[in-house]
């Protein structure tokens, strides 16, 4: 999960003061320019963990308990489902296992590089199993299973028992693409409407839309050999595929991944961002990047366009369309470098750029012609990541739903695009709409920017406290809104789940200790009450020719809620528990392994908003209207079917038990289809600004109509608008709060 974070700039000076006490860490001059460097391998280590031993907000101590965490998350990392190692290896690893902290320490790569090398050759053996495997028919009439419990499982005692787990495991795939196969040669028969099931990856599109035109009772059936034939190549493409990522990764990119073994333990929340990861993360953070605006995706050797940004230079341009195929990328009129075969992250870096720069793409367009096109690269905003907004009427009155999929901002322009003034922006259009109530939508959004939560939190009181924060061995901060101006001070509903995490926790938390709103949705939030910080490790390096060495984001701070209590593994409890399918699931902060403790500090004063008096009631209806809902109970029933069926491991690779077993699934499923079938009677529509956008824009009217489609199936949204009913008031607010003090920027 996208973790909410920041480095504020006293805590920067501080850390750069404490590392320039480290003389030794600025002397490495690195040389080495080839593709295995171990010494800047180890200089990695080194920074890593100094870094983190002075600005983690409570490290961990790394002795023989902490290498054998690392030691299980690693090789757990390296083979999930057991299908590489064998038990000789794992003796052989498991020596190890006491010695990681002492490795880290001396920086010693003996580990590393033991497990690495093992891995490229068990890899290389693997490909030759799965194809041997794959090159001779199953026979589905054999009484045998497989269990999908890999963690219970034990490595396989030789490359024999290796070979019987990859058997079964791929006979498991089969025999479920088969079973699906044959059902659909029989509707094509019975000259039923035909529903495919399969790996579109690994299927001809034409050939797939052919198939679905058969629907004639004079089909003749392909015949059981022919199907389980085909299953058997789609199988063998996917694994081909699978692998095919795998060779695309570079020594780098597994030495990243032990890397993180190692922070990890030090919380869920501590990770290195190699060079191309923190790109991505400020790409995410920002909600936009230089480029041309277009989505690539790996297609076997080429490298395929998948969408256009809407608004971006090449949507701008009409030349590049969704599926054309890049085969050379040329920097303006430099000589063009063919990238097929090339790995995707290399091509992505060629096509990016600076804004105002000049890219052009040789491309195999769909008809197969052969084009080169010329696009000027610039900054392309990524609308799927900023707040929208939409109007319903409801019995009479109009309703907003604000959406926030993150608490998005730009730290390198103030100027720029953040989720405080766009929901603020949001909030005035719905005003001038003349909207009767506001539900705030942070489901699923992880996190954001810290700052930006205060301003939206603000939008919704006079001023006041919205967080606390704390860090190792210092006074507490309380962070104010200090503009005494009220957005909206009409109902207000705040929707989460148990994704919502961080600064969507902290935001929740404030609108309902201040009793401003009600928080609806699954029985908690995420749980993660911590602040992370972001800080460049090249800073720390003299010479530069050690390359681009990324960055860390470790756990420097711990938010509190206004009275007082930690969000950390507890979360925020809606006022109104809504069902969710998956309730019962571990999914939260409280799951984790290294998850910090919660606890609590004194409030800071603040005053209850004084508009409650219907609050209570609002709150009783809808949860008489939950218990009665058919739907809603519907939901329940099956968050525990879920529930028992992560519990079912075993299948039976026998294809008549297999029918039984599916059938039996497919039954029970069928009782919930009805959850994804609802439709409420609500319209949702768009502001007239964007109506207008939406005019000129096909892409973004296709994106808004289907997201007023998802709304209108989306039972939680209705009760937020059944919620907002309730609170109708016709009474002004006015609330006078503490908060002289200024507010401080921080980002979490």
């Amino acid at each position: 999960m996208n973790s909410i974070i920041s480095f504020m700039k006293r805590n920067y000076k501080i850390l750069i003061a404490v590392v320039c006490l480290s003389v030794t860490l600025f002397a490495f001059n690195i040389n080495s320019k080839k593709s295995v460097d171990p010494e800047r391998d180890k200089l990695l280590l080194e920074l890593l963990t100094f870094v983190i031993e002075k600005g983690h907000y409570n490290p961990a101590v790394i002795d023989d308990n902490f290498s054998k965490g690392v030691y299980k998350d690693y090789i757990a990392a390296l083979d999930p489902s057991k299908r590489f190692f064998l038990q000789s290896d794992i003796s052989e690893f498991s020596k190890f296992e006491l010695e990681l902290d002492d490795q880290l320490i001396n920086k010693d790569l003996t580990f590393f590089n033991l497990t690495y090398d093992r891995l490229m050759l068990r890899m290389e053996e693997s490909k030759k199993i799965f194809k041997d495997i794959l090159s001779k028919p199953f026979d589905y009439s054999v009484d045998e299973d497989f269990n999908v419990d890999y963690d219970k499982a034990p490595y396989a005692k030789n490359t024999a028992e290796l070979k019987e787990r990859w058997r079964k495991q791929i006979k498991l795939s089969t025999l479920s693409s088969f079973t699906d196969k044959k059902k659909n040669e029989e509707d094509r028969k019975e000259g039923k409407q035909v529903v495919f099931s399969g790996s579109s990856s690994a299927i001809d599109k034409q050939k797939l839309e052919e198939d679905k035109k058969i629907n004639d009772s004079q089909y003749v059936m392909k015949s059981d050999e022919v199907l389980e034939k085909e299953t058997r190549e789609s199988s063998l493409n996917s694994l081909n595929e699978s692998f095919g990522f795998m060779n695309e990764l570079k020594r780098d990119d597994w030495f990243t991944l032990y890397i993180n073994s190692i922070m990890s333990r030090f919380d869920p929340h501590t990770t290195y961002f190699a060079p191309e990861e923190k790109e991505r993360f400020d790409v995410s953070m920002s909600g936009k990047l230089e480029g041309i605006g277009a989505r690539l995706q790996k297609k076997n050797d080429y490298t395929e366009i998948s969408e256009l940004i809407s608004g971006g230079p090449a949507w701008r341009g009409k030349q590049l369309e969704a599926g054309d195929l890049v085969m050379k990328v040329a920097q303006g009129n430099g000589v063009p470098v063919d990238v097929v075969g090339m790995r995707l992250d290399d091509v992505v870096k060629k096509i990016k750029g600076p804004k105002g720069s000049e890219v052009r793409l040789t491309v195999k367009k769909v008809d197969g012609t052969i084009q080169v096109i010329s696009i000027i690269r610039d900054i392309v905003e990524i609308e799927e990541t900023y707040a929208k907004s939409s109007v319903v009427d409801k019995n009479g009155l109009k309703y907003g739903v604000i959406y926030l999929p993150k608490f998005y901002i730009d730290f390198e322009n103030k100027d720029g695009r953040d989720a405080g003034k766009d929901i603020a922006l949001e909030v005035d259009r719905l005003k001038k709409a003349g909207v009767k109530g506001i539900a705030l939508d942070v489901r699923d959004d992880g996190g954001g920017s810290l700052s930006t939560v205060v301003d939206i939190a603000g939008l919704f009181i006079e001023q006041g406290p919205i967080v606390q924060i704390k860090s190792a061995g210092k006074k507490k901060e309380i962070l104010y809104d200090t503009d005494k101006k009220i957005e909206w001070d009409g109902p207000l509903v705040i929707m989460v789940n148990e994704f919502s995490a961080s600064a969507s926790e902290i935001l929740a938390a404030a609108i309902q200790d201040y009793k401003r709103g009600i928080i609806i949705g699954s029985k908690q939030t995420y749980g993660k009450g911590t602040v992370q910080n972001v800080i460049d490790l090249n800073q720390f390096v003299r010479n530069s020719s050690a390359g681009d060495l990324g960055a860390l984001k470790t756990t420097t701070q711990k938010f509190y809620r206004i009275n007082g209590g930690s969000t950390q593994l507890e979360g925020v409890s809606s006022d109104v528990v809504m069902p969710d399918r998956y309730a019962y699931l571990k999914m939260g902060e409280r799951d984790e392994e290294n998850a910090m403790p919660w606890d609590k500090i004194d409030p800071a004063p603040y005053t209850v908003w004084n508009n409650t008096s219907k609050f209570d009631q609002a709150i009783i209806n809808s949860k008489k209207r939950i218990e009665n809902n058919i739907q809603f109970k519907l939901i329940e029933e099956n968050a525990k079917w879920i529930d028992s069926r992560s519990a079912e491991n075993n299948y039976s690779l026998n294809i008549d038990k297999f029918k039984i077993a599916q059938k039996q699934i497919e039954e029970t499923a069928k009782k919930f289809k009805p959850i994804l079938d609802y439709k409420n009677s609500l319209k949702f529509t768009s502001l007239p600004y964007e109506l207008d956008g939406m005019s000129k824009d096909p892409v973004l009217k296709e994106k808004r109509e289907r997201w007023h489609e998802s709304l209108a199936k989306d039972i939680y949204v209705e009760e937020a608008l059944n919620v907002l009913d309730d609170l109708q008031t016709k009474s002004i607010v006015k609330t006078s709060l503490p908060g002289d003090k200024k507010g401080k920027l921080v980002k979490s």
